[in-house]
């Protein structure tokens, strides 16, 4: 697995370069060993440093640690979702399961946030489900008799009052739901490497390039050395299936975004002065918007199977011009050249969108698999293993292990040319929301 960092992403650009950055250059022995450094790696290694502050861990990623797509993402915590299909009781009952999993993570995040004192422009004003088309109403008419059902506040606005509160006439529809939370992904991310304990040691830039199980012992060999530990803990979320890991219940997705610079006060004020907010589409593969605290617009609308491990210059610039037109569409009064990066990122899906999060082996434990809330789920499920790992047990893990497992997958060809299908018949139906 050969990553590469790039400068691309605005989030990551926000924040200060970081020094003394170690990669893996000798052969080592540990306790615990961690593959993975983003939210779920960081809140294991970090649980694992509180369990066992005398043992020795290890935390290893395969480019910089946080940057992929712990910091790629559009930086919603979510309580709840709309496409995962909810139209029987029993449905009802494993959506319930669900946003269980969803408030276990925005409480996990709350108590990181809170004990170390992090800013990361934490924003409770919930978020949008919205679209351009009046007779979605009828979807989020189900879906709010669904929240009723489950107690979620939320309520129904029509075009007038979006208008108010969005700054675009460009929506009709839309269900805010008060639960969710938005906030700036890269700081979280890296408040999160910052706050290490003293017993973990981070080790960047450097790919795992096999591991395999002997004499009781993990062996792990990357490009500069060879590491032995007593156990492995598996947490690459959208390159799971690249190292074997449950290779048959995931598959990785490549996502693009852009960024606007911020408005000027013009700017701001022709389209209404709003206060921040997150949209997220009806239909699962229109647009995911965001106005940030310092007013910049971010907008995410593709989504495509392709080489998870690198986009190309040429192709990403493709995808940010159906970003500039998402962006015109509902902002025509904003300038044509208004954005200023532009990148892509990789999540891990399921069949079914469920989690991954279990032992595959006496001593290898894997959580990932996320499908697009990797936030709170993944920042949840990293102390989680980690408790799991431990031979431990806890209240979370029994409402975690209640959750319906992910689907087996077809095999290949028959996956990719399935995903690519459905994909282009859900761009299809949510053509006019891009």
């Amino acid at each position: 697995m050969n990553l590469i960092n790039d400068n691309s992403c605005a989030w990551i650009n926000d924040l200060s370069k970081r020094i003394n950055i170690k990669s893996i250059s000798k052969n080592e022995n540990c306790d615990f060993l961690v593959i993975g450094a983003g939210y779920t790696g960081l809140s294991a290694a970090r649980k694992l440093g509180q369990l066992y502050p005398n043992q020795k861990i290890l935390l290893v990623d395969a480019q910089l640690a946080g940057e992929g797509a712990s910091s790629r993402n559009s930086g919603y915590l979510v309580d709840t979702t709309l496409n995962d299909g909810f139209t029987s009781n029993k449905e009802l009952d494993n959506y319930k399961k669900k946003t269980d999993i969803y408030k276990l993570g925005i409480d996990a995040v709350k108590k990181f946030i809170k004990e170390y004192q992090v800013d990361c422009d934490w924003n409770e004003c919930g978020k949008y489900f919205a679209s351009s088309k009046v007779e979605d109403k009828k979807i989020l008419d189900k879906f709010s008799v669904t929240l009723s059902k489950l107690g979620f506040e939320h309520n129904l606005l029509s075009n007038e009052e979006l208008r108010k509160r969005l700054g675009t006439n460009f929506y009709k529809i839309a269900l805010h739901t008060k639960g969710g939370i938005l906030l700036h992904p890269g700081k979280l991310v890296r408040a999160m490497i910052d706050t290490l304990p003293d017993n973990v040691n981070l080790y960047e830039n450097s790919s795992l390039l096999n591991w395999n199980i002997a004499n009781n012992k993990v062996i792990c060999n990357f490009k500069n050395g060879l590491i032995k530990t007593k156990k492995i803990i598996f947490a690459t979320n959208g390159f799971l299936r690249s190292l074997g890991i449950k290779s048959n219940y995931n598959f990785p997705i490549t996502l693009t975004a852009s960024m606007t610079r911020s408005l000027t006060n013009e700017e701001f004020v022709s389209i209404g002065e709003p206060k921040e907010w997150g949209v997220l589409p009806v239909k699962p593969m229109g647009a995911t918007i965001r106005m940030t605290k310092d007013r910049r617009i971010l907008i995410r609308n593709t989504a495509e199977v392709c080489n998870p491990y690198q986009m190309s210059k040429s192709v990403l610039q493709k995808r940010s011009l159906k970003q500039k037109i998402g962006i015109k569409k509902r902002f025509p009064q904003l300038p044509q050249n208004i954005i200023r990066s532009s990148w892509s990122g990789v999540v891990s899906r399921s069949r079914n969108s469920s989690q991954i999060f279990e032992m595959i082996d006496q001593n290898v434990f894997v959580a990932g698999c996320y499908n697009g809330s990797g936030i709170g789920v993944g920042t949840l499920f990293g102390e989680q293993i980690a408790i799991k790992a431990s031979g431990e047990h806890s209240n979370e893990i029994e409402t975690i292990e209640k959750r319906k497992k992910p689907n087996l997958l077809p095999p290949q060809p028959f996956l990719n040319l399935g995903i690519k299908a459905r994909l282009i018949y859900e761009r299809f139906i949510a053509n006019s929301d891009i």
